[in-house]
């Protein structure tokens, strides 16, 4: 344990502490989605405080009507809202200056993510939240995970719904208390039946669509999660904050420490039992020092191969630089809370770890109450490998030898002046600058060979007698092995801070590719997308030809992305690149299988399936940190490719749902819609044929004009269904022609005529408008279904009904607009009146649902813009045709 003397808080955690005094506590009731009961739990808990004497107030609470959360608010004290204007209408937010002035101890402030109406302080109800515990106030609020900013696109992926009121992750970050309000999907959904959440038909549509059981398991996993990786930092800080060096075994974490050994994938492989019977997460270190650089390529890849080993197997994977192993692994298992650490131990003599040390006997030592558990090497090459892995190996070429030579000579003749002509007596400190040089720029051989020949210069040229290597003075032989000694200490120092500067620049490079990529894949959606950017990053960072395969299916392949330019690729390398992703291991040049081939395929996988095969190709291999970054790369892709992947397999399945849809719809409007004009044609026709002769003309007539109007009220059914059928297959081409804008709104009136039944259909063309660039055919038939909407949903069911169809300029462009003076739009209807099957509670006349879903998709397909309303003045309602500034002829 630590020593309470030592127990020093960090300087960070001081700071924090110092930056809380004088603000309020932020507690957070975080769900998963709406309905899981977040108010009502806050409600529950105030009542508490409440009763405990705790003075609580309620800044805003939204009870949706909800007759259990009306019940909680019954004795809490409520501020009252301050009402704004907004658009002609009369809205109500939350009164923090009310709140200010009356400072309760706790303000409950329900729906963090709220935006607040135009002309209130703040945009945003969490900027009044914050403004609130700067004044001191304890603040309780409610949040779901989709409005957390960070998970804004990953939600939107998951749900198809992007949610557009955020909130910033530093405002959960600095929440003093998180409560994860958690329900299963099968309660929530049960509570959507029940009509505890919204109204019955609306939540019908919500268990479709928003509130599927495979949305709510999903965004159920995310606040799990993202509550642990909060609580998780909140235990660090306590820890940081009392000083505590020693992990808190709140919850297991596994450290795996791994090297260049050949048993260092069983170290691993055992780390990862570890961690499955703990079922905890685990990281798999290498420390970096100065060895590192003299390590041969084949260990380096055998660490490159054992890292990648540890990410396949789950684990999070860590390169550290240090100089001393033992610390810099304590030093990191202590900051990230480890409580377990795994360790290979090789067999070795006795004397080699008295000379040497151990690093498995310096972890046990500095662990305190981590634990560490010690795998033994196996294996008959551990003593023989003992002392070779500590004791440098030369490498030296011939022109490391002649630039040491010239450095030599270069250092000679810059201490002539210095001791011909001023005399200084310490010559030495020149040859000292060379070979510092020396190991600086070739490494520590090259230092070493430095050292060696200016002391035979020193010696020959500077000491007497001169010009011989014979040393009279005793002093001048003091004065070489000094020399010497410090040429050898100046070698290994400037080898080892090379070689660190070396590795701090791969790093750096290492960081800034992985940022890039990072970067480039977050802005990308489809498989296709992330394979080019995934190629595209790796030609350059490589200077190699790349290719990027895309699962299709199961274990088939596709070709997703090249770069520079198209890949060329036979028949042997596509079957390399299937065996690659049928058997999950590296394949072609540089690996073990297919050494020989042009192209290296890396498979690309997360923990839960395969994602793709990356491919490489260049004249000379890859080295191995070159492979460790491509690996890095390719593992980031992975995850950007299974987002795509998921996303692209939901929305087929989606888009086939709705398709089944589309089709049921059909055949109900087929059989029910269809059964009424069906009805009146052949009681109409039956009526001639049996009674015709006994029918008078205006009879006759009146028949033969009900056949008629049947007729056409069946046609406009299977238009409108044929519509949205050449909609849903993207089968509606557009032929562009300049159009006459009066003679388009007389010919959808003259149309409309037939069925007004008693509404006056009105025409309003502003003068002077110019020629209208659009598809004459989409034109009339989205104007037709905007004014019989009009007149069935509106106009029809008052007393007196007009529908007005207008065109005018607006902002240089052409605008059409349907107004009729019927019971308007329902509340909150105008971001789903478009949407396809959707009927207001006021539609109360026959239809499909599809007539405004069609309206939508042809004013897309004409670059126009559409959007309803209710009118201000006036009773009824507004739809808006905007076209485009371009579509003036």
């Amino acid at each position: 344990m630590t020593d309470p003397e030592d127990r020093r808080p960090s300087p960070d955690a001081l700071l924090a502490q110092a930056r809380a005094e004088g603000h309020g506590k932020l507690k957070i009731y975080l769900g998963a989605a709406p309905g899981v009961g977040k108010t009502y739990e806050m409600l529950s808990d105030a009542r508490k405080k409440l009763a405990d004497g705790v003075d609580i107030v309620a800044g805003v609470v939204e009870t949706h009507g909800r007759r259990e959360t009306l019940a909680l608010c019954e004795g809490l004290e409520i501020i009252p809202k301050r009402k704004l204007g907004y658009r002609g209408q009369e809205l109500e937010e939350m009164d923090i200056d009310a709140l200010l002035a009356r400072r309760p101890q706790v303000a409950l402030i329900d729906e963090l993510a709220h935006t607040n109406v135009d002309g209130s302080r703040h945009p945003k109800r969490w900027m009044d939240v914050e403004e609130l515990l700067a004044a001191g106030v304890d603040v309780w609020s409610t949040l779901n995970i989709q409005h957390l900013e960070s998970l804004n696109d990953i939600v939107a992926r998951i749900t198809r719904v992007r949610v557009r009121e955020t909130v910033p992750d530093a405002l959960l970050d600095r929440a003093d208390d998180i409560e994860l309000i958690d329900l299963t999907p099968e309660e929530l959904i049960e509570r959507l039946k029940e009509g505890k959440v919204y109204a019955p038909e609306q939540a019908q549509r919500a268990i479709r669509n928003y509130f599927a059981p495979g949305n709510l398991s999903a965004l159920r996993e995310l606040a799990m999660r993202r509550a642990a990786d909060r609580i998780d930092q909140q235990v660090r800080g306590l820890r940081q904050a009392q000083g505590e060096s020693t992990p808190w075994a709140a919850s297991e974490r596994i450290l795996v420490c791994i090297d260049d050994r050949p048993d260092a994938a069983e170290v691993v492989r055992h780390a990862k039992r570890v961690a499955d019977r703990a079922k905890a997460p685990w990281v798999a270190v290498y420390v970096q020092t100065a060895r590192h650089g003299r390590l041969a390529e084949v260990e380096r890849g055998r660490i490159a191969e054992t890292l990648r080993l540890a990410a396949r197997l789950g684990a999070e994977t860590a390169t550290l630089p240090g100089d001393r192993i033992a610390d810099t692994i304590i030093a990191y298992a202590k900051d990230q809370n480890v409580t377990q650490i795994v360790v290979g131990k090789a067999k070795r003599p006795p004397l080699f770890e008295i000379v040497f040390g151990s690093v498995v006997r310096e972890l046990i030592h500095a662990a305190e109450t981590i634990a560490i558990y010690v795998v033994p090497e196996e294996g008959e090459g551990a003593r023989k490998r003992a002392l070779g892995n500590l004791i440098p190996q030369p490498a030296l070429s011939s022109r490391a030898v002649i630039e040491s030579v010239v450095m030599t000579a270069t250092a000679t003749a810059a201490a002539y002046p210095l001791d011909a002509f001023i005399g200084v007596n310490n010559l030495s400190l020149v040859f000292l600058a060379a070979v510092l040089i020396s190991a600086l720029t070739r490494g520590l051989w090259s230092g070493l060979v430095t050292g060696i020949i200016c002391a035979l210069a020193y010696n020959w040229f500077y000491t007497e007698p001169r010009y011989t290597f014979t040393v009279a003075d005793p002093e001048n032989v003091l004065a070489i092995v000094a020399f010497s000694g410090a040429a050898i200490l100046v070698s290994f120092l400037a080898s080892r801070a090379r070689e660190q500067t070396q590795s701090a620049r791969a790093e750096a490079k290492t960081s800034r590719e992985l940022y890039g990529l990072a970067k480039g894949l977050a802005s990308v959606a489809t498989e296709d997308e992330v394979a080019q950017t995934l190629a595209a990053y790796a030609a350059r960072s490589f200077d190699a030809e790349c290719a990027v395969f895309a699962r299709v299916g199961v274990n088939d392949l596709r070709l997703a992305g090249t770069a520079p330019g198209s890949a060329s690729l036979n028949d042997a390398d596509m079957a390399a690149a299937r065996w690659t992703a049928d058997k999950g291991q590296a394949a072609g040049r540089g690996s073990h299988t297919l050494p020989g081939a042009r192209w290296l395929f890396v498979p690309m996988r997360t923990s839960r399936l395969f994602a793709g095969v990356l491919a490489i190709a260049r004249e000379t291999p890859l080295s191995p940190e070159e492979r460790r970054r491509l690996d890095a790369m390719s593992d980031q892709a992975a995850t950007a490719l299974e987002r795509a992947h998921i996303a692209r397999a939901y929305e087929e399945g989606r888009i086939e749902m709705e398709s089944e849809r589309l089709r049921a719809t059909m055949l109900a409007s087929l059989s029910h819609d269809l059964k009424t004009p069906i009805a009146g044609i052949l009681g109409a026709a039956s009526s001639l044929r049996t009674y015709g002769d006994r029918h008078d003309e205006a009879t006759r007539t009146e028949l033969l004009a009900g056949i008629e109007g049947e007729a056409e009220r069946m046609q406009r059914y299977v238009v409108k269904l044929l519509d949205m059928t050449r909609l849903e297959a993207g089968g509606v081409k557009t032929k562009v022609e300049p159009l006459d804008v009066a003679d388009v709104v007389s010919a959808v009136l003259k149309r409309a005529e037939p069925i007004a039944e008693g509404v006056w259909l009105d025409g309003d063309v502003a003068p002077g408008l110019p020629l209208l660039t659009a598809d004459a055919t989409l034109l009339h038939q989205t104007l037709f279904n905007l004014v019989e909407n009009a007149i069935v949903h509106g106009a029809r069911l008052v007393d007196g009904g007009e529908v007005r169809l207008a065109a005018r300029m607006q902002d240089g462009a052409i605008v059409f607009q349907v107004t009729d003076n019927g019971p308007g739009l329902p509340a909150s209807a105008d971001a789903r009146i478009f949407d396809r099957f959707f009927r207001g509670d006021k539609a109360k006349a026959s239809g499909t649902g599809l007539g405004l879903a069609i309206v939508k998709g042809f004013a897309a397909l004409m670059g126009a813009k559409v959007e309803a309303q209710n009118r201000r003045a006036h009773a009824g309602a507004i739809f808006t045709l905007a076209f485009p500034e371009t579509a003036t002829a």
